[in-house]
């Protein structure tokens, strides 16, 4: 298991998501629109101002008062009233279907079509988040069922540094700036 996930600036951060699978879920629910440090900083702040991340907890909040939280400055998200919903849509998942251990995901799965069906079907994660999901569970944890999910290009797995999160994001505008080229 990784003792950190360095997909932030902030070693605290870095360590929840590894820590804390329902944390980390967080994390890929909020990357989207903002850059990966700021989505994946989210579960952290979010567990400072809750005191903790509890799946039930966190499912029964009253909405408002979840997405005042996510408004704090500083903001959780860019999109904090949308981000604070699919959350509280993702912690009611975790609950609902997994009493609330999020590991239970990919712990429990029964092999790699299983756990495709499993990511899918959490709000938020589609096809590039099944995908970057799998890489950080077959190449930061080692689970070989997620491996065969995992593309043949630079992924948020393969970060296991600052160092390598500064390379993996200058790949990742290049892979989408060359997508827009084969598109166009």
């Amino acid at each position: 298991m990784a003792d950190a996930l360095y997909f932030t600036g902030d070693p605290e951060a870095n360590e929840l998501i590894a820590a804390e699978p329902l944390a980390l879920l967080i994390g890929f629910v909020l990357d989207q629109q903002v850059p990966v440090p700021t989505a994946f900083s989210g579960p952290l702040k979010l567990k400072q101002r809750l005191g903790r991340l509890d799946a039930a907890e966190l499912a029964g909040l009253d909405p408002e008062r979840l997405g005042t939280i996510f408004r704090e400055k500083p903001a959780i998200h860019r999109f904090p009233g949308n981000m604070a919903k699919r959350v509280q849509e993702l912690a009611a998942v975790v609950e609902e279907e997994y009493d609330g251990d999020a590991s239970r995901i990919w712990r429990e799965a029964e092999g790699t079509d299983d756990l495709r069906r499993r990511i899918e079907a959490l709000p938020g994660f589609g096809e590039m988040k099944v995908k970057a999901l799998a890489s950080v569970l077959a190449r930061r944890y080692g689970n070989a069922m997620a491996e065969p999910l995992v593309p043949d290009h630079a992924m948020l797995g393969d970060v296991d540094s600052p160092e390598a999160l500064a390379e993996y994001q200058a790949a990742k505008r290049a892979y989408k700036a060359s997508l827009r080229a084969a598109a166009g």
